[in-house]
């Protein structure tokens, strides 16, 4: 076979990963990795590689989608080119995310890196995609209006024109998790039912099950728990359906102690063992914090709203900025309360909480004023701060 037959199973590759076929993506980028590698094609093994490893991290294969991604990485920095460079490091900071505990600050700065390799480079394919998946680590990093914002600009504006029409769900999944972060409900209302238009319109089982996520997400954040619970167990079985054992995990948990929440406690205990076990199983140590996190709801100790009762170390993850919102947002301060109390601007405030909720697993104010509340003894407002 000559080497340009090769470059086909390239493009054929990454079109399998999108429409879900990722053991046939699979085969193609390894039958392309061969003749690239046979006939020294860098540019073209670097992006194989890449290929398979996005299968392997869809399908919660953590530890070699990272393998197989660091090798892409090292050959485009070889290659130089800033395009190639940005969007294979932006892949591998999404596989990253998954390999890492909540909050490795070595996730933000692998997708920093990605971005700023395609500074200069105008508004390409490649460049959109690298700056438009540093969103996703910037939400990790409990920065849901820098996530927003970096989304949007990548996008080219709200109505996302400049987005990969196929990942547009997954995109629109995270615009929700960001407007919940916040408190605009109306906002995540909005993407969530656009998500739910472009999965229709695309047809992929994950493009569905992203957007039934977003949908659990804001019918959660609206208190209405069955139905979030409906819509998280359907994101699970689409996933498998797929073959996406990594977002099937993630749905499963997600969905776990909305369940539970909703009476059926049996199965909120049957999709949390499942998803524990595919985690585990995948090395994926970021939903492996969702296991802990959530397991306590699940199973009978946390309050009806979600993952309330967290283990009192977890508030010693708080920075004294952190415990000293937590306690007055408690206390019933309203954000913009908290900003004029500590001179601080609202929005700073804001990626506050949404930290505090990443770090302690709660989903509420009431949760985290019951979760202060029990742990009175142990847990102390803040120090004054030098």
């Amino acid at each position: 076979m000559r080497a340009s037959e090769g470059e086909p199973l390239v493009r054929l590759g990454w079109t399998e990963v999108m429409l879900d076929a990722f053991a046939d993506a699979e085969r193609h980028s390894d039958r392309g990795a061969g003749i690239a590698r046979r006939t020294g094609r860098l540019y073209m093994l670097s992006q194989l590689l890449l290929s398979k490893a996005y299968a392997h991290f869809l399908t919660c294969r953590i530890t070699t989608a990272l393998e197989l991604a660091d090798e892409a990485a090292a050959i485009a920095r070889a290659l130089g080119s800033g395009e190639l460079l940005g969007f294979t490091l932006a892949v591998r900071a999404l596989v990253l995310q998954q390999a890492r505990p909540p909050g490795d600050p070595a996730v933000l700065a692998a997708a920093e890196e990605a971005a700023a390799a395609v500074e200069g480079t105008g508004r390409s394919w490649w460049s959109t995609l690298s700056r438009s998946l540093l969103a996703f680590a910037a939400l990790g990093a409990g920065d849901p209006h820098r996530a927003r914002d970096v989304l949007l600009d990548a996008g080219g504006g709200k109505d996302l024109p400049l987005l990969q029409p196929s990942l547009r769900p997954e995109y629109l999944e995270l615009l929700v998790a960001s407007a919940l972060a916040v408190g605009e409900v109306e906002e995540a209302e909005h993407w969530a039912e656009r998500a739910l238009k472009e999965a229709e319109r695309l047809g992929p089982a994950t493009r569905r099950a992203a957007a039934l996520r977003a949908l659990g997400q804001v019918e959660a954040g609206s208190g209405h728990q069955a139905e979030a619970a409906r819509a998280f167990a359907e994101a699970a079985r689409e996933s498998a359906r797929a073959g996406a054992t990594l977002r099937e995990a993630q749905s499963l948990l997600l969905g776990a102690p909305l369940m539970k929440a909703g009476g059926d406690g049996a199965r909120a205990t049957g999709m949390w063992r499942r998803g524990r076990r595919l985690a585990e199983q995948g090395g994926a140590l970021l939903l492996v914090a969702l296991v802990d996190r959530t397991g306590p709801a699940v199973h009978g100790h946390g309050d009806a709203t979600g993952p309330a009762e967290v283990p009192a170390g977890k508030l010693s993850l708080l920075t004294a900025r952190e415990r000293e919102i937590a306690h007055l947002v408690a206390e019933g301060l309203t954000n913009q309360a908290v900003a004029s109390r500590l001179c601080l601007s609202p929005r700073t405030v804001e990626s506050h909480v949404a930290r505090v909720y990443r770090k302690t697993g709660v989903p509420s104010r009431a949760a985290l004023a019951t979760l202060l509340a029990r742990h009175a003894g142990t847990a102390r407002k803040a120090p004054p701060l030098p």
